[in-house]
């Protein structure tokens, strides 16, 4: 009778061991999708910036860095920025960079 109470002590603890490991991902997961959202924000900002200083979008994020002052980590995100015309908003799309040997 007492293994019983052994194993179910020890099936509860594994079963709480696996509800942390999923709570700690998922808390990983939406912090690096909100550090992403904060790239994408900051690149559109800047190109919001532009737009209402100059009267046109940039065509490329070197203008935006060099001018607007935009920064974000380059070797961390790769941005896409594809501009249609100097009064559409460009399509911005940011990808978080896998890590290599980590």
């Amino acid at each position: 009778m007492a293994y019983k109470r052994e194993i179910a002590i020890v099936l509860l603890m594994l079963l709480l061991m696996a509800g942390v490991w999923m709570l700690v991902s998922r808390v990983g997961t939406s912090s690096g999708n909100a550090q992403t959202q904060f790239v994408v924000d900051a690149v559109h900002n800047a190109a919001l910036t532009c737009y209402a200083v100059e009267g046109a979008y940039p065509t490329n994020l070197e203008y935006l860095r060099k001018n607007y002052g935009l920064a974000y980590d380059q070797s961390r995100y790769q941005v896409r920025y594809d501009a249609f015309g100097s009064n559409l908003m460009p399509d911005i799309r940011v990808t978080e960079v896998e890590a290599s040997g980590t």
